[in-house]
């Protein structure tokens, strides 16, 4: 539980190969100083042990492999609770990656949703990619950055808000009435 001392343990090389030092006395440390912004960030963290243990350790060494078993446990732990980020520069494979057209479509559709279906949104973009929300509290206000939003996020999120907006692309009318109600549009 506290920070590889490299310089005790001659591993001059450490400082080179590893650039975020981490460890659970440091993670433990800032949890009890209320540091952490979010969970995930302490999530992230502890994350960076295991990767760090793994990058600078030989695969097969003793050190290696512990890390490999403390990693899958500490995942089927919180793995039930908090899932683990989507990297972002990763793609699904189902998913192109999302254009600058895209975006600025997603972002005007955005402008012809309802309030609830925005909040919606901002709900859904601050549990699976919260790098993406700017808050105000101030103001009460939530800014998108769309770019920080991860890809498969992107498209879940840009679904949603097709289906809200409809095929036409204006605002759908109240079901309320039930007159002026778009078409559903087609799965494509």
């Amino acid at each position: 539980m506290v920070p590889v001392d490299w310089r005790i343990l001659g591993l001059s090389d450490y400082p080179e190969i590893i650039k975020k030092p981490m460890d659970l006395g440091t993670v433990k440390s800032r949890m009890e100083s209320e540091q952490y912004s979010s969970v995930q960030k302490a999530l992230d963290d502890i994350r960076l042990i295991w990767s760090n243990c793994k990058t600078y350790n030989q695969d097969g060494s003793d050190f290696f492999t512990l890390a490999i078993k403390l990693e899958k446990k500490f995942e089927a732990l919180c793995g039930k609770h908090f899932k683990k980020p989507v990297e972002k520069n990763s793609v699904p494979s189902n998913q192109p990656k999302a254009t600058l057209e895209d975006k600025r479509a997603f972002a005007r559709n955005l402008y012809k949703i309802t309030k609830d279906e925005l909040g919606k949104v901002i709900m859904d973009l601050d549990e699976k990619s919260p790098e993406s929300l700017t808050k105000n509290a101030a103001e009460d206000e939530v800014e998108i950055n769309v770019d920080n939003i991860t890809n498969d996020v992107f498209w879940d999120v840009v679904a949603y808000v097709k289906s809200c907006v409809g095929e036409t692309g204006r605002k759908k009318k109240s079901s309320s009435t039930g007159k002026g109600q778009s078409k559903k549009s087609k799965a494509s």
